[in-house]
């Protein structure tokens, strides 16, 4: 199993704001262009769980996490979900996590150098578990830190004390953390 749980760059907490965009958790969740090694080493099956980017005010938190279904190309996932291409909203914000035109092309608004090593291994999931309610963020705020150091057996002050920036986690461990993270989700249902 190769199932993994990483952090998200500084800033990318949707709890203050950060519009989420990669990855997107709705209905079929998806992660299409970013952690492109983690992309490329899960399998179906495999689950991958995510943490907030740090911002000043707050700590960060465990923000979700979905199981693989389905790896495609880019093409492929805009045929299938066109509504995800990149994009921006009328506040400049990036939404979407399709970088490919229809023509094959980048996407004008993706401004990453790596494009060709991003087109491959488009995730599609299931079994969808995000913390979005505000006291379910905050627990999840509360508790991540105390939850990844029983989870690794390492202690930290922040999440990547514990497991730098991509971690993987066996079955017992993923159990463990769908186990605490559905229960966030029953506390405050």
């Amino acid at each position: 199993m190769s199932s993994y749980i990483y952090t998200m760059y500084q800033g990318a907490d949707p709890s203050s704001g950060w519009v989420m965009n990669d990855p997107i958790f709705k209905k079929k969740p998806t992660l299409g262009s970013c952690v492109p090694n983690i992309r490329r080493n899960v399998k179906v099956g495999d689950w991958i769980f995510v943490i907030s980017g740090r911002i000043k005010s707050d700590r960060q938190y465990v923000v979700g996490g979905f199981r693989v279904e389905e790896k495609i190309n880019q093409l492929a996932a805009l045929e299938r979900f066109p509504e995800l291409i990149v994009r921006r909203d009328e506040a400049g914000r990036i939404l979407g996590n399709i970088i490919v035109q229809p023509d094959g092309t980048q996407n004008p608004d993706d401004n990453h150098s790596n494009f060709e090593r991003r087109l491959e291994n488009y995730i599609i999931g299931g079994d969808p578990i995000e913390l979005n309610a505000p006291a379910e963020v905050k627990q999840s705020r509360d508790e991540t830190l105390s939850t990844l150091s029983r989870l690794f057996g390492r202690e930290g002050n922040r999440p990547f004390d514990i497991i730098g920036r991509a971690r993987t986690l066996d079955v017992e461990q993923v159990g463990q953390m769908r186990s605490w993270l559905e229960g966030i989700k029953a506390q405050h249902a």
